[in-house]
């Protein structure tokens, strides 16, 4: 047994929930054979971390590499890790309740830019260095992946090695070269040296920045600092996605954890294009499983895990082409099991609330419609392909059919938004109101209900918007009461996001390595949890940007010249730098670019890796 654990069960009974800390969770695997150990980390509390599909998706990948181990690990909550080191305990991994410090690599997925803090309280914690140029030859391998790679560069010098894009297909060609060169007893600098030439994968400590006399010259802001280094990381897809099975054998918690069921992934990738969204542009082309892939693969998951409820995921679910047939066989494969399927995208036509009343049955929650924009000029910058009428037709046909409450997801300080597009929510929820209380029987009237959502629009990497600054925190909360005071109907409630947090990310989603020293000294000033409102501490970082005399909201600010060299652009996405920049012209004119699945392909410079648009357009219309 790990020297650990009878230290820590002694501490277990003080905790607020001790299940967090325990491993023998249904279905996880320990491998405690295998010479070469692996953990990946979610930089946040096991409820948040334990369901997130890329922890899953790659313990599942090395597990079933011989002689290699996968285990998990998760940052305890905030009061645990005072506890864990007061009594000098490091950071341990679920499985074998082993240090961070004793696997042979590390990885740490970074799903938010809120999690920077957390990255650093994780390494401190275990007690790995917190700088790669300073860790020793015997520290662990430190990985980064996720969403945030897209922008690497606030977090570079804390990650030896960070994956670009889907790390499914790399991973364990990345763990054999390391175990392979530590063999051989080769130095931390030569591995690193290997890996950079493994495509998809970008190690910092091998660039150096550029002046911005030469960066402007040359278009990028970090250059290589050796001439077999590649100047451009391109994102890595896994071509086997569509053919491999949509069931992922997953760990079913003691404690409940959220979204608490089990998740199929139906599809990667989305092709509508909206102008804000980081998710639709990186994760292009399209790519689907096939609908008995994900009907045989739930029933097997739902027979396996004993859930009770499948959510089908995906950024769109219901732009599946095979979305109405899935969801009848689905339907049918459940019948009388007492079964919930959820889809959590929801298009804003009649076909989606077609597919909503297919997975609702009896239970008819809220649905959930995102408009972006009070307007259809500002929905045309950003690309929305939506009008009113789109929604109008929604929203009626959705309280006709038994709903009574929905939610509206919007965005506050889009690029040129005007007080009149502020008021054209409110007008437009106004609206959406009265038809779906029309709708409506006159005695149940009472009950309908729409909740607005207003979002800090951030700016972000990859996107046509990149070159766009974020408005300032003063300007949010005018516009915020400017809406407020539009809207008169009780029944319509507005919730707006805290400015506060939303300077951070669009800080760090499009800072550069200075912004590493200032996360860094908001952690050391105590900035931890940023996620979490109760433990954002703004003081924190503000006395850190005073202390570098770097000023966060002018550079959250900023707007640049489109094309503009930026700190990510040695980091491809696959979608050209001319698209986006064509993109960003269109929006300047509020001109809209249509779906390339639906109608003729857009040349964004993705598809021709795996598939023309043609063939997607074949496999939408059937």
């Amino acid at each position: 047994m790990n020297t650990l654990w009878p230290k820590l069960v002694k501490l277990l009974p003080s905790t607020q929930r001790p299940v967090r800390y325990i491993n023998h969770e249904w279905d996880c695997t320990y491998k405690p054979e295998a010479p070469y150990r692996f953990c990946m980390v979610y930089p946040d509390t096991y409820e948040l971390g334990q369901p997130n599909q890329a922890i899953r998706i790659l313990c599942n990948v090395v597990n079933k590499i011989e002689g290699m181990a996968a285990e998990r690990a998760y940052l305890p909550a905030p009061e645990f890790c005072d506890v864990l080191r007061a009594e000098g305990l490091p950071l341990f991994s679920l499985e074998s309740c082993a240090s961070l410090g004793e696997f042979d690599a590390v990885g740490i997925t970074l799903s938010h830019e809120l999690a920077a803090t957390n990255v650093l309280e994780t390494l401190d914690l275990a007690g790995i260095t917190l700088h790669s140029a300073k860790r020793t030859e015997d520290e662990p391998l430190i990985i980064g992946g996720g969403p945030c790679t897209f922008n690497p560069e606030p977090y570079a010098p804390f990650f030896d090695l960070f994956v670009i894009g889907e790390a499914e297909g790399i991973i364990g060609e990345v763990l054999e070269i390391h175990r392979q060169s530590k063999a051989e007893g080769k130095s931390r600098l030569e591995v690193l040296k290997t890996l950079a030439g493994v495509a998809g994968c970008y190690v910092p400590a091998l660039y150096s920045e550029c002046d911005q006399q030469v960066a402007e010259a040359i278009g990028l802001w970090i250059k290589p600092l050796f001439p077999e280094v590649p100047e451009i990381i391109e994102k890595q897809i896994w071509e086997g996605f569509a053919a491999s099975s949509a069931w992922e054998p997953c760990i079913v918690p003691y404690a409940e954890v959220i979204h608490d069921r089990l998740n199929i992934e139906v599809l990667r990738g989305c092709t509508r294009g909206c102008r804000f969204c980081q998710a639709g542009m990186v994760s292009r082309p399209v790519r689907e499983r096939s609908a008995k892939n994900i009907v045989d693969s739930a029933v097997c998951g739902l027979a396996k895990t004993g859930y009770d409820e499948v959510s089908l995921t995906s950024l769109s679910t219901t732009d599946h082409s095979q979305i109405e047939s899935m969801l009848k066989d689905l339907n049918q494969a459940c019948d009388g099991k007492g079964i919930r399927i959820s889809i959590p995208s929801q298009r804003i036509d009649a076909f989606g609330v077609d597919m909503a009343k297919l997975v609702a049955g009896q239970k008819k929650g809220g649905l959930t419609f995102a408009p972006e924009a009070g307007t259809q000029r500002l929905r045309d910058v950003i690309n929305k392909n939506v009008n009113e009428e789109d929604l109008f037709a929604s929203i009626e046909a959705a309280f006709s059919a038994g709903w009574r409450s929905c939610k509206l997801y919007f965005m506050i300080g889009l690029p040129t938004e005007t007080d009149e597009d502020i008021e054209g929510i409110a007008s437009l929820v106004q609206r959406a109101f009265e038809i779906g209380k029309n709708a409506v029987k006159p005695a149940l009237r009472g009950a309908v209900k729409i909740n607005v959502s207003c979002a800090l629009f951030i700016p972000k990497p990859q996107t046509p918007f990149q070159w766009d600054g974020q408005i300032m925190a003063e300007e949010a909360l005018r516009r915020v009461s400017l809406l407020r005071s539009c809207i008169k109907t009780r029944a319509i409630a507005v919730h707006w996001h805290d400015p506060a947090t939303s300077l951070i990310e669009a800080l760090l989603a499009r800072g550069g390595r200075e912004c590493a020293s200032l996360i860094e000294e908001a952690w050391k000033r105590g900035a931890r949890f940023d996620a979490w409102t109760e433990h954002f501490n703004a003081e924190a970082w503000e006395a850190a940007s005073v202390a570098l005399s770097l000023d966060m909201q002018e550079r959250a600010q900023q707007s640049f010249e489109i094309g503009y060299p930026l700190a990510w652009n040695h980091i491809s996405a696959g979608v050209s730098l001319d698209y986006l920049q064509e993109e960003r012209l269109r929006a300047t004119k509020a001109e809209a670019t249509p779906d390339c699945s639906l109608e003729a392909c857009t040349d964004c410079g993705v598809c021709s890796s795996l598939h023309t648009a043609m063939d997607m357009r074949e496999v939408r219309r059937g």
